[in-house]
Parts: structure tokens; C-alpha cells; sequence
């Protein structure tokens, strides 16, 4: 009952905010304006807005976990139109506080100790409260500021019941919708459900802040707060306190005398060092996140301050070379290399003609060219490149997606730092550098010897495992598994074969049977001079025959 009650109000919000306009031309559409009159709707200063700032205010009146679809939603710039990316990206995590007794017990239930035992003091007052935790201010006993981060009360019920809600109606726009294979709904539905559960682990979000924080041990350019492991669990997070200035504060920045386009550089050389240098980004780094160290000392060499490490994002090290050679393509405006690296890379299937795919990467890349190289965006040439191979049977990975998002919102945070920075002059002598570094032969060397005793255990048993093999040649009992997609497919089109030729054959038998039937004149009801039974088998046979029809499935 209550799974149905949420949607009838969640309908009844989207509605009223005018968005059945999203659902046309789908089935969905006409019981949706049968209910309009039925429903009030918005003031007229809401109902003028785009369709995206409407999405974005109704998504906030449905609660949290929709606000935080929003967000996670507004990645996904592939598959949902431009407009509304733009406006869900500006959803913020303002959600009214819960009560700070509530939090204190919460702390206590999951540290398994009094905070006056845990803490030198712990303020009820949140410092900050986001749609899945908020932030505690509290005082360790050696005199330590930190903060504690603590999990809204049964926000896991909660999660679960919107999450199997979003997958209900996931399910309805895949089956109805006529560009679901576009939009692909459920696979939007399973991320969002992934990138909550990890939000929803505290300790595993230390985890990540301690490795960016090895990571980035004695830096000037980012510094990363310290967790207090012995006041972490699943559901509390106590992490060292840290001050600064949001980096789009620019009145702020500018009031501290920042050298702000000192700063902007800093942050695209991070980005692409956390990520070709050390595989292990911050994937929600948007300005809330990035604070700037206020400390008079550093205003000629400014550095960054991270928060937030519920979502970070890792490549495989494949993805991460054919990325990094498709950035190096794209600077130096090699096209056919752009082409032939996506389907080495397996993003895109073998058959693919590369002079095709090279032409559409020219149409993309090339209007760009044209700008100052001040005003050309990576992230953007990289979103369309994305979009175009799409069209040309492109399979983009979880993590790519999530690396562009991140590449989005780093180049944001640069221009509003310093308008006129150059992303490519910072970003190409970076990647270069971290390229020859990362294939020297004193990288592989040492990769080598990583390896060596690996290569060691496993070394008495080759003479074994040769001898093995050639015996397999010589008598002819060698098997070879093949497990390419092509021969998936392959199996796929015989099996299908295999049901039509069944279908075929009943369709026939069935026929016959009818035929049968009625020259021998069976008994029991009639219809139109001839037995039911005839009927049924006849129609039977006519609807086995359609199945097997060429086209249908």
C-alpha cells in the first residue's frame, strides 16, 4: 500500500510542476492529462520556467534520495538532454537537520560508546546537514578539533523503499518509452543504486580520504583531512576539522588575496595527476567540496582542500592508457588515431568502419578549433565525442562517465576561478610528463620485479603445463573456448533459428490437425459450419507460424 501511495504523490508533484510534458509520446501521456485538471498546479512564476528548473523544484519537494537522483542523474549528460542536466546539477544538499539528540545516539549506538566517553565535547548543533548524513563539530580529549559525520536515521528504509520505487518505474519507461534503448532506465536506476550504497558505508568513505591523503602527503597543491579510525564505523565517520574558502567564493578568494589563476592551473594539474598519475580521483568535486586554504602564507601558492570522499573513481589500467592517448589525440587533433583507439579499446565493436568514425570526431573536434584555445573546453569535446560514437554502437563503461563528470565540474571550477585560463596548455605538458614517467623503462622495471615472485611459484609448473599442451596437439584433443561477442551472437541467431524451425513445425502439425478435424467432421459445438476444435487448432497453428516469422522475437 505505501509503495503505491508514494506514487500516487510523486505523480501528483510532477503533475503539478507541469512535467507530463516528459512523458510523451508514451502511453503514459494520455492518463497523465486525463488527471491534470485534477490536480492544482504551480504559481505562474513556476509554471514559465524550463522543464529542467521545474524537474529540479519538484525533485527537491519529493525529498532527499530524489534530490540525490537529481545529482547523480545530472552525470549522466549522455543520455539525458542538455537543458536538464545543466539545471539538476545546481541541486544542492540543504536538507533541513534532524534533531542532535537523535544524532548524538546515533554516534553512540554506532562508535558502541557514551560521546562524552568518544569526546572531549560533541556539539547537538549540525554544522552542516546533506540528504543522506550530517556534520557534527566535536573536540577529541587531546584537544584535536574534528567533525562527525553521522548517517540520518533509518535512511537505508528509505533509500531501499525509493530505490525499488525508481526501479518500478524504470521498468515502466524501458517498456513504454520509445527511446528507452537511449535512455536506458534501469541501467540509470543500478548506478544510482551502487553509488548510494557506497555513500551509505562511512568507513569505507575514510578509506577513500586516507588513500587521497597518502596519495597526496607534503603537497603544496591539495591537502586532504585525516580520519580518526578510532571513531569511524559503518554508520560514523570522525574525520580532522578543516577551514577554508569555497572555491567559488571569488569576493571571498579575492578578500584573502588568492592568486587565483595560480589556482585555477592547480586544479586541472591535480585532476589529471589523480587520475593518469595515481588512478584514484575525487568523482564529486564539485565547488561545495573544494575549499581553498585560507593561510596568508600560501596566497602566492595557493592550495586545495577536499571533502566529501563518498565517491571517488578508478580505471582499469586498458582505460586508463586509451584515455590518456585519446586526450594526446585530441590535442594534437589526430582524428584517425581518435578512432582507431576506440575500438582498440574495446569501447566499440570491430566492425565499425574507422573512416566513418574518423569523419564524425572531425565534425566534433573541428568547430572547436576555431576558438581561442582559451575557450575550448576538454570536457565538453569529450562529452560529444562520447555522444557521436553512440550513434556508431559506442558501449561506454560506469567509470568513463564518471571520469567526464569529474572532468566537467574541475574545468567549471578553473574558469570560475580565472575566466581566461587555457585548460589545454596546463592539462598537455601534465599528461605528457606523467605518460613517459608511466611507460619509462624504469616503470616497467620495477613493474617486473613487482611481479618477480609471482613468476617464481609459478615457474616449476611450465615444463609441466607445456608437455601438457602438446600432447593436447599431437592427438588432436585441444579445445579452444571462445568467448568473443561475436559468437555470443552467433549462438544467439542459431537458437533463434532453432525456435522459429520449432514454431514453424507446430504451426504446420496444428494446421494439419485443424484440416484433419474438419474433413473428418468432429464432434462437439460448431462455429460457422466448422468444430471449435478445428478453430483452435487452426488458430493455434496461424499464431505459431507468426512467431516464427522473420523480424519477431
Amino acid at each position: 500500500m505505501k509503495p503505491a501511495l508514494r506514487a500516487l504523490r510523486i505523480g501528483r508533484v510532477l503533475l503539478r510542476y507541469r512535467l507530463d510534458d516528459l512523458a510523451d509520446a508514451t502511453p503514459a501521456e494520455r492518463w497523465l492529462r486525463l488527471a491534470r485538471p485534477f490536480v492544482p498546479g504551480a504559481p505562474k512564476d513556476i509554471a514559465a520556467l524550463p522543464r529542467g528548473a521545474r524537474l529540479r523544484l519538484a525533485l527537491q519537494e519529493l525529498g532527499p534520495i530524489f534530490v540525490k537522483f537529481g545529482q547523480i542523474l545530472s552525470t549522466r549528460r549522455d543520455i539525458i538532454p542538455e537543458d536538464i542536466a545543466v539545471e539538476l546539477a545546481l541541486l544542492q544538499d540543504q536538507v533541513a537537520p534532524f534533531d542532535g539528540d537523535t544524532a548524538r545516539k546515533l554516534v553512540e549506538a554506532a562508535l558502541a560508546r557514551p560521546v562524552t566517553e568518544a569526546f572531549a565535547s560533541f556539539d547537538t548543533a549540525p554544522l552542516a546537514s546533506a540528504s543522506i548524513a550530517q556534520v557534527h563539530a566535536a573536540t577529541m580529549d587531546d584537544g584535536r578539533e574534528v567533525v562527525v559525520k553521522v548517517l540520518r536515521p533509518d535512511i537505508e528504509k528509505q533509500i531501499a523503499a525509493d530505490v525499488s520505487l525508481l526501479k518500478w518505474i524504470a521498468g515502466i519507461v524501458d517498456r513504454t518509452h520509445p527511446n528507452a534503448d537511449k535512455i536506458r532506465p534501469r541501467e540509470v536506476v543500478a548506478e544510482v543504486e551502487n553509488t548510494l550504497a557506497a555513500e551509505l558505508d562511512l568507513q569505507r568513505e575514510a578509506a577513500n580520504a586516507s588513500v587521497l591523503r597518502r596519495n597526496w602527503t607534503g603537497s603544496p597543491d591539495l591537502y586532504v583531512p585525516e580520519p580518526v579510525w578510532s571513531h569511524t564505523a559503518q554508520r560514523a565517520m570522525t574525520m580532522e576539522r578543516v577551514r577554508g574558502i569555497p572555491s567559488d567564493d571569488i569576493a571571498a578568494l579575492d578578500a584573502a588575496g588568492i592568486d587565483r589563476k595560480a589556482l585555477a592551473a592547480k586544479g586541472v594539474r591535480v585532476f589529471y595527476q589523480q587520475v593518469f598519475r595515481d588512478n584514484f580521483f575525487h568523482a564529486d568535486a564539485h565547488a561545495g567540496n573544494i575549499w581553498v586554504d585560507p593561510d596568508p602564507a600560501r596566497k602566492s601558492d595557493p592550495r586545495f582542500i577536499a571533502l566529501d570522499f563518498g565517491i571517488v573513481g578508478q580505471l582499469s589500467s586498458e582505460d586508463q592508457y586509451y584515455l590518456a592517448e585519446n586526450f594526446m589525440a585530441i590535442f594534437q587533433r589526430d582524428y584517425r588515431r581518435i578512432a582507431e583507439l576506440h575500438v582498440q579499446a574495446g569501447w566499440m565493436p570491430s566492425h565499425i568502419r574507422i573512416d566513418e568514425l574518423e569523419a564524425a570526431a572531425r565534425a566534433v573536434c573541428e568547430p572547436y578549433f576555431t576558438r581561442p584555445l582559451s575557450e575550448i573546453s576538454l570536457a565538453e569535446v569529450l562529452v560529444k565525442l562520447f555522444r557521436t560514437a553512440q550513434r556508431h554502437e559506442l558501449t561506454l563503461q560506469p567509470q568513463l562517465i564518471l571520469l567526464q563528470k569529474t572532468l566537467l565540474n574541475i574545468e567549471g571550477v578553473g574558469r570560475q576561478l580565472d575566466p581566461q585560463i587555457d585548460i589545454w596548455a596546463v592539462a598537455k605538458p601534465v599528461l605528457e610528463k606523467i605518460l613517459v614517467e608511466r611507460y619509462s623503462p624504469q616503470r616497467l622495471l620495477g613493474e617486473f620485479r613487482k611481479r618477480l615472485p609471482e613468476m617464481v611459484t609459478h615457474a616449476p609448473d611450465m615444463p609441466q603445463l607445456l608437455h601438457a599442451w602438446l600432447q593436447q596437439q599431437v592427438h588432436g584433443k585441444h579445445e579452444l573456448a571462445m568467448r568473443s561477442r561475436d559468437v555470443r551472437e552467433v549462438a544467439q541467431q542459431l537458437a533463434g533459428m532453432q525456435r522459429r524451425i520449432v514454431s514453424v513445425i507446430l504451426g504446420v502439425g496444428l494446421l494439419v490437425i485443424a484440416a484433419v478435424l474438419y474433413a473428418l467432421e468432429a464432434g462437439g459445438p460448431h462455429l460457422f459450419g466448422a468444430p471449435v476444435s478445428a478453430w483452435i487448432a487452426g488458430l493455434g497453428g496461424v499464431w505459431a507460424l507468426l512467431a516464427a516469422w522473420p523480424g519477431r522475437k
